[in-house]
């Protein structure tokens, strides 16, 4: 996703030089020499102190650290900001290139002090990343992002592990990181992008994206400096589009990585609706998001409105927040919470101002997915779902919008001859009253994916268990209307509607 100086705090560090590729691949090499990755830290931290550490709780993290290996060291160093003794490091890491390029500095005495968080970062395919953010900044929350600088760049949080797990993976030429940060979304693009273009409003994030994939071996991107799409050339388009945005929804721009600066949920707004025109066909562009809920406006037509002509969308909104909660998160996100009550009241004050201003009543948060399609007639899905799924989400979204593309081919006709089986991982409950003769309804749940469950009649629980891809659809309603004593061509005219809710879930897929 900086904001107002803190005088009490000192000033941000200097980064380390991002044109020093050889001293980052060094630096690499001892890092990885040391085991210092993700599952290395597993197993030195366990799971409880490991867990405390994401959530930047890091005194259990000191505790399990009061040794000398070299991952102790390197992880009071790197994670903990803990001054370490140049003696006990120099065996460890290349010191003198680490000192000379930034990556450290000097200390007080004969010790050595990191200049940045170095956190490593497990890949989806077993690579070994490190994610590099601001001092106190490698994760943001409840417990406050630890400084409030100009331009601080925090690292990987909730927000960046959830846009990365729904992102749409396939080879593409071109991938657009939109407002990169820390650069986490950049760095898995390239594994599957030709060139990748990162962009973002504060410099100070450009640079650090450029350390994060050179100290994780990734291919450098084209970095740009600018707001929104303003640094994209009219001509260039791409196949993917991704952006973690400063979507707070909040009176003005105090804070540059979370605050919009735009009134409302404009900038969400704006985002989404000049995406679908830097798409290539085909392409997807994916965010997330937070949106007003309006006095005497429908939410979901509002996130309607903001999707982009030539574009199918889906839409799932994950969560809602009352006024008083939505300010109270992010007043505490910002570490408020911690200072003057007077202070923190006349914040407080200032957020519901804004939201009574606008008759705004809640905020939703969720997940945005555009498809440049060029269908006659978009398919737009806008639906709440706050319930558990099972990330990563990619392969299930980009499912979706095959199901939407096969239902647009496929009249109710082409339909009832086409053959369907029952999904992977799909079970049947049936729910009524105990010792009830007949359930009152049959619910299919799928437990993978998106995990939905959706309430069918008889018939349609009777179709989706007989579908094995064998037999067309057409053949198992005829069987079915025999089996229940129904006039088979009022069978066949209803049911496609519930097939084609079937399909467009998950439960049921196209046997081709």
């Amino acid at each position: 996703m900086g904001g107002v100086s803190n005088a009490s705090q000192s000033p941000l560090s200097p980064l380390p030089s991002s044109d020093r590729p050889e001293v980052a691949a060094r630096l690499r090499d001892a890092l990885l020499g040391a085991s210092f990755t993700a599952d290395g830290l597993l197993e030195l931290l366990g799971a409880p102190a490991y867990a405390a550490l994401a959530r930047s709780e890091t005194v259990p993290a000191l505790r399990a650290t009061r040794g000398d290996t070299p991952l102790e060291l390197l992880v009071r160093l790197f994670l903990l900001q803990q001054p370490v003794p140049h003696a006990r490091v120099a065996d460890v890491l290349p010191v003198d290139a680490c000192l000379e390029s930034g990556w450290l500095t000097r200390g007080g005495g004969d010790e050595l002090a990191a200049t940045v968080d170095i956190r490593p970062y497990g890949g989806p395919g077993g690579e070994d990343w490190f994610i590099v953010s601001d001092l106190g900044c490698a994760v943001g929350g409840a417990g406050g992002i630890g400084r409030r600088d100009e331009g601080v760049v925090l690292g990987v949080g909730g927000a960046s592990t959830t846009l990365a797990g729904i992102t749409v993976r396939r080879p593409v030429a071109a991938a657009l990181d939109l407002g990169t940060g820390s650069g986490v979304q950049a760095l898995h693009a390239a594994r599957h992008a030709t060139r990748v273009t990162a962009t973002d409003l504060n410099p100070r994030a450009l640079h650090i994206t450029a350390l994060t994939l050179a100290l994780s071996g990734s291919p450098a991107a084209d970095l740009r400096e600018g707001s929104l799409f303003d640094p994209v050339r009219d001509d260039e388009t791409y196949d993917l589009i991704v952006s973690n945005p400063p979507f707070v929804i909040s009176p003005g721009a105090r804070l540059t990585y979370r605050d919009g600066g735009m009134g409302g949920d404009d900038l969400c707004r704006t985002l989404v609706s000049e995406a679908g025109e830097r798409l290539n066909e085909g392409g997807f562009a994916q965010f997330l998001a937070n949106w007003q809920h309006v006095e005497g406006e429908d939410w979901q037509e509002r996130l309607r409105s903001w999707v982009p002509r030539g574009c199918d969308a889906w839409i799932v909104q994950r969560e809602v927040q009352d006024i008083n909660q939505y300010a109270e998160l992010w007043l505490r996100d910002a570490g408020d919470h911690r200072e003057d009550a007077a202070e923190y009241q006349a914040r407080y004050d200032a957020w519901l101002d804004e939201f009574e201003a606008r008759k705004v009543k809640a905020v939703g948060f969720g997940w945005i997915t555009l498809r440049k399609a060029g269908a006659a007639v978009p398919s737009v899905t806008v639906e709440e779902w706050p319930h558990p799924v099972e990330q990563p989400l990619g392969d299930t979204i980009r499912a979706h919008f095959d199901r939407l593309d096969y239902l647009r081919e496929h009249d109710d006709a082409a339909l009832l001859a086409g053959r369907f089986r029952l999904a992977a991982e799909v079970v049947q409950e049936q729910v009524g009253l105990p010792g009830a003769e007949d359930p009152e309804h049959v619910v299919l749940r799928q437990n993978r994916g998106m995990r939905r469950a959706t309430r069918v009649d008889t018939v349609g629980a009777g179709f989706a268990g007989v579908c094995d891809g064998t037999m067309s659809a057409g053949v198992i309603l005829d069987a079915i209307a025999q089996l229940v004593g129904e006039d088979p061509v009022l069978l066949r005219d209803r049911t496609p509607a519930q097939i084609r809710l079937l399909v467009e879930q998950g439960f049921l897929e196209a046997a081709r």
